[in-house]
């Protein structure tokens, strides 16, 4: 089979923007595509993978009732934000959770198990990539500028960061995701600025991230796709979305904004760092030009940047994913 025809994997829920735009562009592409959710596994998708002694790869198929995809032809898997797989209710607990784990451990490690296949990006990377503490010595080391930094439960400790930054300072989550309140209500903790006047000991009841509050002309949220890089200028008009875009998009005017060459070669050198080929950076530059880099996001959104921007993100996408194996 000749490489044009060999398909890519896009595995993403049903209703992402993002997945739509990166399979448009391979449709333009002519390249194969099937796209299916974690989700539809193991009740609506059926997954079938064999391996012998005197063949060292996997093969078999994916199949979801409309298309078929086997297994030893694909040449790339975009892998974005898939939902767990979905148990027939007629499985009972503790069977059912038990079940659950299986599949989600199958069809990922037989994905990833598959020769010759590039990820957009493959998740068992994406987990270490993920961890916002490792994150700021890996940028560190590839060139970047980061933010001083204090991770604690300590009164104590909080009180003397504080007095040594002696300016500014905001406190964030350590980890991504949503407080469920009750209902269908979801709560979105923000980084918000602290006052060390008001430290107590509730530091103590868990682990606090403060950071120094950096100064900001505008942010940019910056794409990195393989080698190519993007930048989204946001210029932020009320204090809520200076301090976090995502509490206040109605105060936030977008534009593209050049990525310095030694900006670029510190991203690409952190992808390498990770084994990942995207990543969504978020940075702050300051009035005095500086590039301070906060964290990486390598399931971050990207969709709103090109809609706002007219960047080329997922053509970038699509070109990796088709090229990779080419």
């Amino acid at each position: 089979m000749t490489t044009a025809a060999r398909p890519v994997l896009v595995v993403a829920e049903q209703l992402d923007a993002a997945a739509d735009m990166v399979v448009d562009q391979l449709n333009q592409r002519d390249v194969p595509v099937m796209r299916f959710d974690v989700a539809e596994f193991p009740q609506q998708l059926t997954l079938t993978g064999a391996h012998r002694p005197q063949d060292p790869d996997w093969g078999g198929t994916i199949d979801d009732g409309r298309r078929t995809a086997r297994l030893e032809e694909v040449r790339a898997v975009y892998w974005r934000r898939p939902a767990r797989p979905l148990i027939a209710d007629t499985v009972p607990e503790p069977y059912a959770t038990w079940a659950q784990n299986q599949a989600d451990a199958a069809i990922l490690n037989l994905l990833a198990a598959l020769s010759g296949v590039s990820w957009l990006n493959n998740p068992h990377a994406d987990r270490v990539a993920a961890h916002k503490p490792q994150q700021l010595v890996a940028a560190t080391r590839c060139g970047m500028t980061v933010p001083r930094s204090l991770i604690t439960n300590s009164l104590d400790a909080a009180r003397s960061f504080a007095k040594e930054l002696d300016g500014p300072l905001i406190c964030k989550p350590i980890l991504g995701g949503r407080l469920d309140v009750g209902g269908e209500r979801r709560l979105m903790v923000a980084t918000h600025r602290v006052d060390p006047a008001d430290f107590d000991d509730s530091i103590s009841t868990t682990a606090h991230y403060f950071q120094e509050d950096i100064p900001k002309a505008y942010e940019v949220r910056l794409i990195a796709v393989g080698g190519q890089v993007f930048g989204g200028k946001l210029i932020t008009t009320s204090e809520a979305a200076g301090t976090d875009w995502r509490t206040d998009y109605d105060h936030i005017e977008y534009d593209t904004v050049d990525v310095p060459d030694h900006i670029a070669t510190a991203v690409r050198r952190f992808l390498a760092y990770y084994g990942i080929a995207f990543g969504a950076f978020d940075f702050a530059v300051t009035p005095a030009g500086q590039w301070v880099f906060f964290e990486n996001n390598p399931a971050g959104t990207w969709g709103w940047v090109e809609n706002r921007t007219g960047l080329p993100i997922a053509a970038a996408h699509a070109e990796y994913l088709m090229g990779a194996n080419a």
